[in-house]
């Protein structure tokens, strides 16, 4: 097996922050952000990180991590499985660590750590990147992940609550609904929760309303 120690990534940045969406909001988080994705998002906040970034090998990721203090960390992207983080981010959770990996989905997670929370990021019809999810991934769905569905209006709803029902993620686990930001008004998607008694949970990007929308590093 080769040293993950001495694997090399591409780095976009590392920094410490509130982490700001999924079940964790609220929590002191350091991210870990690969460059590069494979999706083109319409409503992407993260362009800077398609191709910005610096070699770093998994021995300088981990001494970051470490520097930073919480003992939550998230690696995301970009796309962050693109660079086969897996071995990165067994280490990290050897070391003690609880992991956060945010992927849009498309590229397969059977081989990762199952001590890691995944995340999934559903592309909706609003996002002009949906049917990009590999649906075998759902079977290796764990109780302890989550899958959120960004949302830019009512018909990304409608599609969002087929597909979790087709699916029947609420019996698999958290389900996320998520307000494209500047697009889609919190107040609107709660309404339509509550009138439809969804089992999901509203998740707000909370850091944008911590700091200002576009901030960095943040």
């Amino acid at each position: 097996m080769p040293d993950i120690s001495k694997q090399s990534f591409i780095v976009n940045e590392i920094f410490k922050s509130i982490q700001g969406e999924s079940t964790w909001a609220g929590s002191p988080c350091t991210f870990v952000r690969l460059t590069g994705c494979n999706l083109r998002c319409s409503y992407c906040d993260t362009t800077y990180a398609y191709s910005d970034g610096r070699e770093m090998s998994g021995k300088q990721i981990v001494e970051a991590v470490n520097a930073m203090g919480p003992k939550l960390v998230a690696i995301t992207g970009g796309e962050p499985l693109l660079q086969h983080a897996h071995g990165l981010i067994t280490l990290l959770l050897d070391k003690g660590y609880k992991v956060l990996i945010e992927t849009n989905g498309t590229l397969p997670i059977g081989e990762l750590d199952s001590r890691a929370v995944i995340i999934f990021d559903v592309k909706t019809p609003g996002s002009g990147m949906e049917e990009t999810f590999d649906l075998n991934n759902l079977k290796a769905l764990k109780e302890t992940d989550e899958v959120k569905f960004v949302l830019v209006d009512h018909h990304d709803y409608v599609w969002a609550k087929e597909w979790i029902t087709h699916y029947k993620l609420e019996e698999a686990c958290t389900v996320l609904l998520s307000p494209a930001f500047g697009l889609l008004k919190p107040d609107a998607l709660a309404s339509w929760i509550l009138q439809d008694n969804l089992s999901v949970r509203l998740n707000l990007q909370i850091h944008k309303y911590i700091w200002t929308p576009h901030a960095r590093g943040v």
